[in-house]
């Protein structure tokens, strides 16, 4: 099977031995919109906001974002196959900032990952991707600590940062966000940080 994606540049592309490749590639809003679509519609992915949006505002919500210098979305592919949506953003310049006291060296990670196939989910999997992204976030990008903010209803995704070694924060108020571009309503998030010394030791 051909890779729909080998011609385009990815940012990071890292080999895991019995997982394959994984290439963290620039999201294209337009060319990408058909499958985050289909993501974000799920109920599964409702506390990703987007579920009842159609496939045009999905794609004018990331040519959006493609035009900021402190947010950025990604497509996360493993071996031609897409896997997760990756969206990475400035604390400070993000209503997270407004919650805790950020540190230099901080990046916020938005991570969305694909539904499991027929097969069901994979025991391991899930932690070798979110290994990938790591590697990225923190060694590609040479930032200091990870901070995410699940909505704290999202207990799989909050339990998931905590198996993988993110240390729980205090549970915060994101305020609403109401711009002409953007819409965001108030969110309850617990906050969970990762230092880098934890998953790379220097």
């Amino acid at each position: 099977m051909s890779d729909p994606y080998a011609s385009r540049t990815a940012v990071h592309e890292q080999e895991t031995e019995g997982f394959g490749t994984v290439r963290v590639l620039p999201l294209d809003a337009e060319a990408d919109a058909g499958v985050i679509h289909r993501w974000v519609s799920e109920e599964r992915a409702a506390f990703w906001g987007m579920t009842g949006l159609t496939e045009r505002q999905v794609a004018e919500i990331y040519a959006h974002m493609a035009t900021l210098t402190t947010h950025h979305a990604f497509l996360v592919v493993r071996e031609g196959e897409p896997v997760a949506l990756l969206q990475t953003y400035e604390p400070e310049a993000d209503r997270v900032g407004e919650c805790y006291d950020v540190r230099p060296g901080d990046i916020g990670v938005h991570l969305l990952l694909a539904p499991a196939g027929p097969g069901g989910g994979r025991p391991g999997w899930t932690a070798r991707l979110v290994a990938v992204v790591a590697a990225y976030v923190l060694l590609g990008l040479d930032r200091r600590r990870v901070v995410v903010d699940p909505d704290v209803r999202n207990e799989k995704a909050v339990a998931r940062f905590l198996r993988q070694g993110f240390t729980a924060g205090p549970v915060v108020v994101l305020p609403e966000v109401d711009l002409p571009d953007v819409y965001l309503p108030e969110k309850k998030a617990q906050l969970a940080f990762l230092d880098r010394e934890i998953l790379f030791p220097a």
